[in-house]
């Protein structure tokens, strides 16, 4: 029973390491893989670090919206270097192994970062909402003061949840595979590898998920009905269109993030095939942050006239 038990012990505790599977099973595609998420990656950065230059130089961007999309921009850029660096890493070794503590400190960043661009899309839709249904007090609600506030919160409210739940599930013994079917430490793959009953952290998994995703979530629905009521009652047609193009980047972009999210941490544990979910996983990670600046860009005339601007200073 004494033997039983030491090896029991043993094989819990000499887990150091996982290995992160990522794309071994399309070898022969790896360099091509390294090659476009090299390319998205440094897209992700530029487009961004673009956004956050126009809306901090520019006079005529120094407003509430653009205070936010600023954030938004440097968010991205903090969510996508957790992940895709390391990824590139991967592909270019061959090799996929992240010790134990670096595989903590990731998903715990992949969390922050991502209830962190919750909260802030939730502030995003509340400005929208003051804007375009309360547009006489805007300037008195959404002070400066109030927008440091908000993103304040938004950034570090989650942080103690998200440290508290990594510690929870590291703290679970692994005592079996270490392989990991996924290109980063993601908490449903992770949470399967671990013995045991796990039926309590897989309820703090969907606590957490419903206060930071499905929360925000409705929140956002709520100020877009009032919204879309309001664009709605308004008697000049150019009036209406106006307000839906100031609306409807942002719309675009909580659809596409908050339905990845809803899929990859509220989805019943049994049901999530590895495959698909490191799919959906590849895209909430790496498209969306890709597809956000083109959307604020292309679908903006503030900001396209901005960057028209800086390209002008830039040239002469």
């Amino acid at each position: 029973m004494e033997n039983r038990l030491k090896t029991r012990i043993s094989n819990v505790t000499t887990l150091m390491e996982f290995v992160l599977l990522g794309f071994s099973d399309i070898p022969n595609l790896h360099w091509t893989l390294f090659g476009i998420f090299l390319v998205i990656y440094l897209t992700i950065l530029m487009c961004n670090s673009i956004i956050i230059l126009v809306t901090r130089i520019d006079s005529a961007l120094q407003t509430p919206m653009y205070f936010f999309l600023g954030n938004l921009s440097f968010l991205e850029i903090c969510y996508v270097t957790v992940t895709i660096p390391r990824m590139l890493m991967d592909l270019l070794t061959q090799k996929g192994n992240i010790s134990f503590f670096a595989c903590a400190a990731q998903m715990c960043f992949v969390l922050m970062f991502g209830g962190s661009e919750c909260l802030l899309l939730t502030v995003m839709a509340y400005d929208r909402y003051v804007a375009i249904c309360n547009p006489l007090h805007y300037p008195l609600i959404m002070n400066h003061k109030v927008c440091v506030q908000l993103v304040t919160v938004s950034w570090i409210s989650g942080v103690p949840v998200v440290i508290g739940q990594t510690c929870q599930i590291f703290s679970l013994p692994f005592c079996g595979s270490n392989t990991i079917n996924h290109f980063f430490c993601d908490l449903p793959p992770v949470l399967k590898l671990a013995c045991g009953d796990t039926f309590v952290n897989e309820i703090a998994v969907y606590v957490v998920a419903v206060i930071f995703v499905m929360v925000p979530f409705l929140l956002i629905v709520v100020s877009y009905g009032k919204i879309i009521s309001s664009i709605l009652k308004l008697s000049s047609a150019k009036g209406r269109a106006k307000a839906f193009s100031t609306c409807s980047s942002h719309l675009i972009v909580v659809v596409l993030f908050y339905g990845t999210a809803t899929i990859t941490y509220l989805q019943p544990k049994p049901n999530q095939s590895e495959g698909v979910g490191k799919l959906i996983s590849l895209f909430y990670t790496v498209l969306i942050p890709t597809l956000n600046p083109i959307i604020y860009t292309l679908r903006n005339k503030d900001i396209m006239v901005a960057l028209r601007k800086l390209l002008t200073k830039i040239l002469i």
